[in-house]
Protein backbone atom coordinates (compact mmCIF):
# COMPACT_ATOMS: atom_id res chain seq x y z
CA UNK A 1 0.00 0.00 0.00
CA UNK A 2 1.65 3.44 -1.09
CA UNK A 3 1.52 5.64 2.21
CA UNK A 4 2.13 8.79 -0.07
CA UNK A 5 -0.43 11.03 0.49
CA UNK A 6 -2.54 11.74 -3.35
CA UNK A 7 -2.43 15.18 -2.78
CA UNK A 8 1.73 15.59 -2.84
CA UNK A 9 2.03 13.68 -5.84
CA UNK A 10 -0.05 16.55 -7.61
CA UNK A 11 3.36 18.57 -6.53
CA UNK A 12 6.46 18.33 -8.89
CA UNK A 13 8.52 20.07 -6.53
CA UNK A 14 7.81 16.73 -3.92
CA UNK A 15 8.45 14.55 -6.93
CA UNK A 16 11.22 16.09 -7.57
CA UNK A 17 12.56 16.29 -3.90
CA UNK A 18 11.78 12.62 -3.11
CA UNK A 19 13.55 11.30 -6.92
CA UNK A 20 16.29 13.54 -5.63
CA UNK A 21 16.84 11.98 -2.42
CA UNK A 22 16.12 9.02 -3.28
CA UNK A 23 18.43 9.05 -6.27
CA UNK A 24 21.57 10.95 -4.13
CA UNK A 25 20.84 8.09 -1.30
CA UNK A 26 22.07 5.31 -3.65
CA UNK A 27 25.42 7.22 -5.02
CA UNK A 28 25.87 8.15 -1.37
CA UNK A 29 26.00 4.51 -0.70
CA UNK A 30 27.96 3.67 -3.51
CA UNK A 31 30.32 6.48 -2.71
CA UNK A 32 30.85 5.00 0.86
CA UNK A 33 31.70 1.93 -0.42
CA UNK A 34 35.20 4.02 -1.70
CA UNK A 35 34.92 5.49 1.80
CA UNK A 36 34.23 8.51 -0.41
CA UNK A 37 31.15 11.12 -0.37
CA UNK A 38 29.17 13.47 -2.33
CA UNK A 39 31.14 16.48 -1.62
CA UNK A 40 34.51 14.11 -2.68
CA UNK A 41 32.86 13.90 -6.06
CA UNK A 42 32.06 17.62 -6.11
CA UNK A 43 35.53 19.02 -5.33
CA UNK A 44 37.30 15.94 -7.78
CA UNK A 45 34.47 17.31 -10.87
CA UNK A 46 35.21 21.00 -10.06
CA UNK A 47 39.08 20.27 -10.43
CA UNK A 48 38.63 18.14 -13.28
CA UNK A 49 35.94 20.39 -15.42
CA UNK A 50 37.75 23.43 -13.82
CA UNK A 51 41.19 22.83 -13.53
CA UNK A 52 43.47 24.00 -10.63
CA UNK A 53 41.78 26.49 -7.89
CA UNK A 54 42.81 28.23 -4.83
CA UNK A 55 41.55 26.29 -1.90
CA UNK A 56 39.56 29.07 -0.78
CA UNK A 57 38.02 29.78 -4.56
CA UNK A 58 37.45 26.22 -4.54
CA UNK A 59 35.47 26.15 -1.11
CA UNK A 60 33.35 29.33 -2.73
CA UNK A 61 32.59 27.48 -6.37
CA UNK A 62 31.14 24.55 -3.98
CA UNK A 63 29.61 26.43 -1.72
CA UNK A 64 31.36 24.41 1.03
CA UNK A 65 32.71 26.06 4.47
CA UNK A 66 36.41 27.10 4.14
CA UNK A 67 37.23 24.46 7.01
CA UNK A 68 35.00 21.55 6.00
CA UNK A 69 37.21 22.47 2.62
CA UNK A 70 40.16 21.41 4.14
CA UNK A 71 39.11 18.07 5.92
CA UNK A 72 37.87 17.05 2.82
CA UNK A 73 40.75 18.21 0.96
CA UNK A 74 42.98 16.45 3.51
CA UNK A 75 41.17 13.06 2.80
CA UNK A 76 41.53 13.71 -1.09
CA UNK A 77 45.38 14.40 -0.30
CA UNK A 78 45.58 11.24 1.85
CA UNK A 79 44.23 9.06 -1.06
CA UNK A 80 46.79 10.32 -3.84
CA UNK A 81 43.36 12.15 -5.69
CA UNK A 82 44.56 15.92 -5.59
CA UNK A 83 47.64 17.94 -4.43
CA UNK A 84 48.13 21.28 -2.66
CA UNK A 85 50.86 23.54 -2.97
CA UNK A 86 51.81 26.81 -1.91
CA UNK A 87 51.35 29.45 -4.60
CA UNK A 88 54.64 30.65 -6.67
CA UNK A 89 52.33 33.91 -6.59
CA UNK A 90 50.90 34.78 -2.91
CA UNK A 91 52.48 32.45 -0.48
CA UNK A 92 49.41 32.76 1.69
CA UNK A 93 47.33 30.81 -1.18
CA UNK A 94 47.06 26.83 -1.15
CA UNK A 95 46.81 25.64 -5.18
CA UNK A 96 44.39 22.38 -5.35
CA UNK A 97 45.20 20.12 -8.33
CA UNK A 98 43.90 17.33 -9.38
CA UNK A 99 46.06 13.91 -9.72
CA UNK A 100 46.32 11.06 -12.26
CA UNK A 101 44.85 9.08 -9.89
CA UNK A 102 42.64 11.55 -8.98
CA UNK A 103 41.25 11.50 -12.48
CA UNK A 104 41.42 7.89 -12.58
CA UNK A 105 39.28 7.94 -9.69
CA UNK A 106 36.82 10.61 -11.34
CA UNK A 107 36.26 8.42 -14.11
CA UNK A 108 34.94 5.62 -11.92
CA UNK A 109 32.75 7.72 -9.56
CA UNK A 110 31.43 9.26 -13.21
CA UNK A 111 30.37 5.66 -13.86
CA UNK A 112 28.91 4.59 -10.54
CA UNK A 113 26.72 8.60 -10.83
CA UNK A 114 25.63 7.06 -14.57
CA UNK A 115 24.62 3.34 -13.00
CA UNK A 116 22.41 5.33 -10.31
CA UNK A 117 21.25 7.23 -13.16
CA UNK A 118 20.23 4.84 -15.09
CA UNK A 119 18.79 3.42 -11.96
CA UNK A 120 16.69 5.77 -11.12
CA UNK A 121 15.33 6.38 -14.76
CA UNK A 122 15.00 3.54 -16.06
CA UNK A 123 10.83 3.78 -16.24
CA UNK A 124 11.41 6.00 -18.89
CA UNK A 125 12.49 6.13 -22.33
CA UNK A 126 15.75 6.86 -23.68
CA UNK A 127 14.18 10.06 -25.45
CA UNK A 128 11.75 10.78 -22.00
CA UNK A 129 15.14 10.84 -20.09
CA UNK A 130 16.55 12.84 -22.81
CA UNK A 131 13.89 15.64 -22.26
CA UNK A 132 13.79 15.41 -18.51
CA UNK A 133 17.20 16.53 -18.40
CA UNK A 134 16.90 19.33 -21.10
CA UNK A 135 13.64 20.57 -18.75
CA UNK A 136 15.23 20.07 -15.44
CA UNK A 137 18.48 21.95 -16.84
CA UNK A 138 16.60 24.94 -18.12
CA UNK A 139 14.70 25.39 -14.66
CA UNK A 140 18.50 24.69 -12.65
CA UNK A 141 19.71 27.05 -14.98
CA UNK A 142 17.05 29.86 -14.69
CA UNK A 143 17.03 29.37 -11.43
CA UNK A 144 20.76 30.36 -10.62
CA UNK A 145 20.43 33.64 -11.83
Amino acid sequence: MDATPPSLLDLTSYLLAQTGRRARGRLATRLAERELRLWHLSILAALADFGPHAQRELAERLGIDASDTVRLLDELSRGGLVERTRSTTDRRRIQVTLTPAGQATLADLRNEAAAVQDEVLAPLSPAERAQLHQLLLRVFTADRT
